[in-house]
C-alpha cells in the first residue's frame, strides 16, 4: 500500500480517547458480540436545532473528523462506520495486545482476518 506524504504516522493511529470508545463499542454487549461491519449504532437528537441529527461523542467527532470513520444513515438509526483508514488502524490496533486484549476482542480479530 502506497504511504500519503500528507499523512503523519501519528495521525494514522487512535488517540487514547478513540481507543477507549472502539474497546466499549465492540465490547460484548449482553449476549451478543458486535460487529465491526454494522458500524456502531447512533442516538439521535429528539428536540432542538440539532433535531434527527446523529449524536457524536467527543471521541466520535475526533474519529469522524480525522477521516478513521464516517455517519451513514440508516433504515431506522444512524451508524458510525470504519473508512478504509480507519479499518488499517484498528488491524494495527487489534494486533497490539497492549492496546486491545486479544481474548476480550477474539471476535473483532477474527473479523479482521488477524
Amino acid at each position: 500500500m502506497a504511504k500519503n506524504p500528507k499523512i503523519k504516522p501519528t495521525e494514522m493511529e487512535f488517540t487514547a480517547a478513540e481507543r477507549a470508545y472502539i474497546r466499549r463499542e465492540l465490547d460484548q454487549v449482553l449476549s451478543s458480540w458486535p460487529n465491526v461491519a454494522d458500524g456502531f449504532l447512533l442516538k439521535v437528537w429528539k428536540t432542538g436545532s440539532k433535531a434527527g441529527q446523529p449524536k457524536l461523542s467527543p471521541p466520535a467527532e475526533s474519529l469522524v473528523g480525522r477521516g478513521m470513520m464516517e455517519v451513514k444513515q440508516g433504515a431506522t438509526w444512524p451508524t458510525l462506520s470504519f473508512t478504509l483508514t480507519g479499518l488499517d488502524a484498528l488491524r494495527r490496533m487489534m494486533a497490539d495486545a497492549k492496546l486491545a486484549n486479544p481474548v476480550i476482542f477474539a471476535h473483532v480479530r477474527k473479523e479482521l482476518g488477524l
